[in-house]
C-alpha cells in the first residue's frame, strides 16, 4: 500500500506540475500578444490669452537721412571726417571743394586755340584802329562845332549850320562810344581765346583760391562716406549721408497678402538685434506702395515696407545703428480667454481637423472647428472643452480606441 500510495503522489505531483508549466505557458503567450498602450505625448486643452502675428526680416534706419552732395564740379580734397563722428548743424567743416584744373589738349585742339587767339587778336587791333579813327572824327566835329558857334555868334552863318555842327559832334562822340565797346568786346574774346590755352598746374586749384566750404545742414552723425579720397567730382555727386542715430526706425518688409492685415498703431516684438530682451515698437505706417522683390530661391514676391516706431527708451537700444538686421512679429489679432489646443495635436480627417482626445487611457478621435492660428496654438471653436486632454502628434500606430500611456521622459 505504501509503494502504491507514493506511487500515486508522484503521478499527481507531476501531473500538477506539468499544468502549472502549461498554465504559465498560457500567461506568457496571453500577455504577449495583448496590446499595450501606445506611449505618446499629451498636452491639455487651456483657456488664455492668444496673439496672432506676422513676422519677417527687417532693418534699422535713421528717420532723417540727409545726402550731402557736391554742388559744383570741383576738386573734392581728402574728407577728414570718419562714419560715426560727430557734426553740428552750421558748424562742422565736411569737404572742401576747389576749382578744377583745366584738361589737357590734343595736337588739333591745340591749333584750333592758337589759331582763334591770333584771330581775337586780329581782331583787337582791328578795334583798336576803329576807335582811334573814331577819336579823330570826334576831335574833327569837336573843333568844327567850336567854329560854327563862333561863326554863329558874328551871324556869319545860319542856326541850320550851327545845329549840323553840333550834330556831327554829337554823331562822333556816339562813334566812339560804339569803337571803345566792340574794342572792350574784342580784348574779353581775346582773354576767352587765351584761357583756352591754359594747361593744367597753371588754374588757380593748387593755390587754393575759390575754395568752397561745405558745413554740416544738420546736428547728428556721419553715417556713411561715400567719397573720401581726394578726387574730381561733378556737381550732384552724393559725398556722405549724414542722420541722428536718436531717430531710428525700423522697416519691415511683408509680403503684400500679409502687409493687408497689418493696422496703423500694431504692436510689434523685435528680437533678433543682439540685445539679452525683445524690443517693444509700434507701426506707424504701411506703405501703400509695393514693389517686387526676388526671394532667395529665385521667386518673384510682391513686398510692402511697414515702418515701425521703436517705443522702448533709447538707452535700451542705443547700440543699435543704421542698417542692423532685425526680426520683427507684428500683432495682427488678439484676444484674452480663448480656448486653445497646441496645432501639435491637429490632423486632418475627411477634409476637417480633428484630434485625438484621451478618455479612460484611450484614443477618441474627435472632429473640431478652429478659429485663429499662430503656427503654435489653434483657437478652439467647436468640438473640445477645458481641460481635455489630447494627444500630440499622434503616429500611425494611434486609432479610435487605442490604449493610451504617457510617454516617460
Amino acid at each position: 500500500m505504501n509503494a502504491q500510495t507514493g506511487k500515486k503522489q508522484k503521478t499527481l505531483i507531476k501531473r500538477l506540475l506539468t499544468l502549472g508549466l502549461a498554465a504559465a505557458l498560457l500567461l506568457f503567450f496571453v500577455y504577449s500578444f495583448m496590446p499595450k498602450p501606445v506611449p505618446v505625448d499629451m498636452a491639455q486643452v487651456s483657456l488664455g490669452p492668444m496673439q496672432v502675428t506676422v513676422s519677417d526680416e527687417g532693418y534699422t534706419r535713421v528717420h532723417d537721412v540727409y545726402v550731402v552732395s557736391a554742388p559744383i564740379t570741383a576738386h573734392l580734397l581728402r574728407i577728414e571726417q570718419h562714419v560715426g563722428d560727430e557734426v553740428v548743424a552750421g558748424e562742422t567743416l565736411l569737404a572742401r571743394l576747389l576749382p578744377t584744373d583745366p584738361g589737357f589738349l590734343d595736337a588739333r585742339s591745340k591749333s584750333q586755340a592758337e589759331a582763334t587767339v591770333r584771330s581775337a587778336q586780329a581782331a583787337l587791333t582791328l578795334a583798336q584802329a576803329e576807335r582811334r579813327k573814331a577819336e579823330a572824327q570826334v576831335e574833327f566835329a569837336r573843333a568844327d562845332a567850336r567854329r560854327a558857334r563862333q561863326m554863329a555868334e558874328k551871324d556869319s552863318i545860319s542856326k541850320a549850320d550851327l545845329d549840323r555842327a553840333e550834330l556831327a559832334l554829337k554823331t562822333a562822340n556816339a562813334a566812339l562810344d560804339t569803337a571803345r565797346a566792340a574794342e572792350k568786346v574784342r580784348m574779353a574774346e581775346l582773354e576767352n581765346a587765351r584761357a583756352v590755352l591754359i594747361t593744367p598746374g597753371k588754374g588757380k586749384a593748387s593755390d587754393e583760391k575759390g575754395v568752397v566750404q561745405l558745413v554740416s545742414p544738420i546736428s547728428g552723425r556721419v553715417l556713411r562716406l561715400l567719397q573720401e579720397s581726394e578726387n574730381v567730382v561733378a556737381a550732384g555727386t552724393p559725398l556722405m549721408e549724414l542722420g541722428d542715430p536718436a531717430q531710428m526706425e525700423i522697416v519691415v518688409d511683408l509680403l503684400s497678402r500679409d502687409a493687408v492685415k497689418v493696422k496703423a498703431n500694431a504692436e510689434v516684438k523685435i528680437s533678433g538685434w543682439g540685445g539679452d530682451e525683445a524690443l517693444n515698437g509700434r507701426v506707424r505706417r504701411v506703405e501703400p506702395f509695393g514693389f517686387t522683390k526676388i526671394s532667395a530661391l529665385g521667386i518673384e514676391e510682391q513686398r510692402v515696407n511697414v515702418i515701425i516706431d521703436l517705443t522702448d527708451p533709447r538707452e535700451t537700444w542705443a547700440d543699435l545703428g543704421h542698417g542692423y538686421r532685425v526680426d520683427a512679429a507684428i500683432s495682427i489679432w488678439q484676444g484674452e480667454d480663448i480656448l486653445q489646443v497646441p496645432t501639435g495635436a491637429l490632423f486632418r480627417q475627411a477634409g476637417e481637423w480633428a484630434v485625438f482626445r484621451v478618455v479612460d487611457g484611450e484614443a477618441v478621435m474627435t472632429p473640431v472647428r478652429l478659429g485663429r492660428n499662430n503656427g503654435q496654438v489653434a483657437q478652439i471653436l467647436e468640438g473640445l472643452s477645458q481641460q481635455d486632454i489630447v494627444v500630440l502628434h499622434p503616429s500611425e500606430r494611434i486609432e479610435e480606441g487605442v490604449a493610451l500611456e504617457a510617454r516617460k521622459i
